[in-house]
């Protein structure tokens, strides 16, 4: 590459919100390269063609057909579709790995797709061949750019199985999905016998994705910085801690925290469309407007004097789903109202629809998704709960700030690096934006509501704390620089 030429990424990911998002990952695919492309570099996004895909983009032109990506991986087309400027979406068209009824990873009762480790190998094994002196393409990055298990094979076909390619990077969106499959599909993935060693893809008797790019990227990211100084521990590595530490001080930058922004076009109060009423840190008034009209849509009971608590979350016990039910009764006694949006765990939803039941007008849960009731929970809600056991980096507190609707949260991960708890000193000093706990129990989540609750009969300082949060510029912009910095880091490293 030379000075002048642009970066070229190519930003291979399992998911791309709108059209096929399962968590925090679909969302960061769609607005990070958009960020990166008006950063001025040239970003490709590889993604399978899933049927949501493949019906938006009618008009996709093909590029290549792939006839023999290597052992059992079936042949793949890719085409291509141009997005914005310097933003071109690839897609990996295989009728038989990706055009399912039901999810990306699994059918629809819940169950994974057997074939998963052919479906994203298929992803991994393209990925790599692009970011290759072989590529069949008349573009080829600098940067191959893998998200989380389903792409982190590619740097180890780019180490097993061709002679040179781009730098490569791993981000890690949640170390607890791993991707792990038995050490018998190693050759239909076409991967060779010095990969089944514990320096290759192995661990413990079986084939990790995410431990082959952990191994072998040239870079690793985590979507928080404090997220990175957790995973390196035994409590949050998951069984990799060990190879993360070794990679963190190995050689400076190796492992590195880079924190997720939100889409501020879809993001912001003063021009969502998906809510009653648009207001700013400025006409903050107007979120009343949007409180009301949450509870008439509820059917919630609301009084001046009762804060109303939201949760957009999977209901699972990582998000702290469990705690904040076991709490339930005593937010009911704080004269509180609760609202859920979101699906997981059967039994967690079960024992919400059982609370919803019991505490009508006060308690409504939504089992599922709606995307614009979403944004009406960010905008009408007085509080946000977000009680994570852990949390890498979490998008829904962001959401919550730049809503002024402060955050009740648990201190770890990203939740750490974005919500400054209320106190005297942090509100003399103005850093003050939400509410935080440490242990992950029912008891500090009720003393950190208290706290916040008595906040919000105070209105004055809960102005202060809404503003506080809604000053902060919470977009791509600077996650897309320390990008670019990484990726030329990389390839001045290789040099």
């Amino acid at each position: 590459m030379s000075e002048k030429a642009p970066l070229r990424v190519l930003f291979a990911t399992p998911e791309v919100a709108p059209w096929v998002k399962t968590g925090g990952l679909g969302d960061v695919s769609a607005a990070l390269p958009a960020a990166l492309a008006e950063a001025g570099i040239e970003v490709r996004m590889l993604v399978p063609a899933y049927p949501a895909l493949v019906a938006a983009f009618p008009g996709r032109i093909p590029l290549v057909q792939v006839e023999r990506p290597g052992a059992e991986l079936l042949p793949a087309t890719i085409s291509c579709v141009a997005l914005q400027p310097r933003l071109e979406l690839l897609l990996v068209e295989c009728p038989a790995y990706y055009e399912r009824h039901g999810g990306p990873y699994q059918d629809r009762s819940g169950r994974d797709w057997p074939d998963n480790a052919l479906r994203f190998g298929l992803l991994s094994r393209l990925a790599a061949l692009l970011a290759s002196s072989e590529t069949p393409l008349d573009w080829r990055p600098d940067v191959l750019h893998c998200n989380d298990w389903q792409t982190a094979l590619a740097p180890a076909y780019l180490r097993y199985r061709h002679e040179a390619g781009a730098a490569s990077v791993t981000t890690i969106h949640n170390l607890a999905f791993q991707g792990l499959f038995p050490m018998a599909r190693i050759h239909a993935l076409d991967l060779p016998v010095a990969a089944m060693t514990i320096e290759g893809v192995e661990f413990h008797g079986r084939i990790s994705f995410l431990k082959a790019g952990l191994q072998h990227s040239d870079r690793l990211t985590t979507v928080s910085p404090t997220y990175a100084r957790e995973i390196c521990e035994p409590e949050h590595g998951f069984g990799l801690d060990g190879l993360l530490r070794h990679r963190r001080d190995r050689r400076s930058g190796d492992l590195v925290g880079i924190l997720n922004g939100i889409d501020t076009r879809q993001w912001d109060p003063a021009t969502d469309r998906s809510i009653a009423a648009r207001y700013g840190a400025r006409s903050l008034a107007l979120k009343q407007l949007n409180r009301a009209a949450l509870g008439e849509r509820l059917g919630l009971a609301l009084q001046a004097d009762t804060p109303l608590l939201g949760m957009i979350s999977r209901i699972t016990r990582q998000k702290g789903a469990d705690l904040v039910i076991d709490a339930a009764p005593e937010l009911l006694a704080r004269g509180a109202r609760v609202v859920v949006l979101g699906s997981g765990d059967a039994d967690l939803e079960a024992r919400w629809r059982a609370l919803a039941a019991a505490h009508p007008g006060r308690i409504a849960a939504r089992i599922g998704f709606d995307e614009a009731l979403a944004h009406l929970i960010e905008a009408g809600a007085d509080l946000f709960l977000m009680p994570s056991r852990f949390e890498p980096c979490g998008l829904n507190q962001m959401y919550s700030l730049a809503y002024g609707t402060p955050p009740v949260v648990r201190a770890t991960g990203g939740l750490a690096d974005t919500v400054v708890d209320c106190t005297p000193r942090t509100l003399a000093d103005g850093t003050a934006n939400g509410f935080a706990f440490g242990p992950p129990t029912t008891e500090a989540l009720l003393a950190a509501v208290d706290r916040a609750i008595e906040a919000w009969r105070e209105p004055a300082t809960w102005r202060r704390l809404q503003r506080n949060g809604m000053a902060r510029d919470w977009g791509w912009g600077p996650a897309a620089r320390q990008y670019a910095d990484l990726y030329r880091s990389c390839l001045r490293a290789g040099q």
